[in-house]
């Protein structure tokens, strides 16, 4: 019990221990962010899949998020388990050392577990009761922000009292992002119940950036267009990251490197301050697969750097594909005015 406390305050500590030197940021100007939920070999107890190799070498990733957390009654599951159970000292063990290297750790609360958001929407006594155990598995774990991934209902002033909660207590430098379906993000198809349009007009300033996701026929990371719609619809490229599937067996949707490349080309190009990627999951992310997960990340990292950051020479395109290009910017520039217009004068 003794040697498991002391590795417990260790893991706590390293983040704050190893030379700041050693702290390298990944990529250029985009994000490339992993979530980390298979953290087991095939479920096993002791064959866990490491983080430690997205440090090892250049540093790709910029944000790991742990996924999933599960509020219960009263009480904290990461996956199926409480977080402090030793299946998952090695996941905080490299978490800390992804911390010492620069790389951001966050959470992922909810997903298609449903019931964590249930429990945080009740009234303020239930609020509290459900809201303590999450509170304190960031502080232990020493979580520097929290994916809100809202796949059940939930009220617009239920998740203003989360993030306004989560900011008072852990401070304005805790990361809040969520994860909606891309189509929630113009209105469309939505997994939460409150409107994200309104949500970031009354609290835009406590979100980082959302993790729209392109996939599972919500939106399609294959071309340009589904993304180009939501900052149409008013919200800057920088606070939106185009989640993407990073196997074809992690969910339908999936993108194979050949036809995201041109995509991200044109977002990175059209876009200076374009938010960057997120993937799900690591374990088996392709290009490496479950053999080398981590390969995902570097050949993101590769093709999402700004203009002015890409070392090398870029893609050429054809005079066709320049001139849709043309075409479809001013139609976006077309459109965006148009939406201010009715938003500012109509609606």
């Amino acid at each position: 019990m003794l040697a498991r406390k002391v590795t417990s305050w260790m893991t706590r500590l390293l983040p704050f221990l190893v030379p700041a030197a050693c702290s390298a940021a990944a990529v250029d100007d985009h994000r490339v962010v992993i979530y980390y939920q298979t953290t087991q070999l095939n479920n096993s107890a002791t064959e866990h899949i490491s983080l430690l190799p997205l440090i090892e070498n250049e540093i790709a990733v910029t944000h790991v998020l742990v996924a999933a957390i599960h509020v219960m009654d009263a009480s904290i599951h990461l996956n199926d388990y409480p977080p402090e159970n030793p299946i998952f000292d090695q996941v905080w063990s490299d978490t800390a050392q992804l911390q010492a290297a620069g790389v951001t750790v966050m959470g992922m609360l909810g997903g298609a577990a449903q019931g964590s958001f249930t429990r945080l929407d009740g009234d303020d006594a239930s609020f509290e009761t459900n809201y303590a155990p999450l509170h304190d598995m960031i502080g232990t774990y020493n979580l520097q922000g929290l994916d809100l991934d809202v796949e059940e209902p939930m009220s617009l002033d239920g998740v203003i009292r989360l993030i306004d909660r989560l900011k008072a207590d852990f401070g304005d430098d805790f990361i809040i992002s969520l994860a909606p379906v891309a189509s929630a993000l113009t209105g469309g198809g939505n997994l939460s119940g409150f409107d994200y349009a309104e949500l970031e007009a009354q609290r835009g300033s406590s979100i980082s950036f959302y993790n729209g996701q392109f996939y599972y026929g919500w939106g399609d990371a294959s071309s340009t267009s589904d993304y180009e719609a939501i900052l149409d619809d008013g919200l800057p490229a920088e606070k939106v990251v185009m989640g993407m599937v990073t196997d074809p067996s992690n969910g339908s949707g999936y993108v194979d490197m050949d036809n995201e490349a041109p995509v991200l080309q044109e977002l990175t190009e059209e876009n200076p301050k374009f938010g960057g990627v997120a993937g799900w999951e690591y374990f088996n992310s392709q290009p490496g697969g479950s053999a080398s997960p981590w390969e995902w990340a570097t050949w993101m990292a590769d093709h999402v750097r700004s203009a002015a950051a890409t070392s090398g020479e870029k893609r050429e395109i054809s005079t066709t594909e320049s001139a849709w290009r043309a075409v479809r910017k001013a139609g976006r520039r077309m459109r965006r005015h148009a939406k201010k217009v009715y938003r500012d004068y109509i609606a």
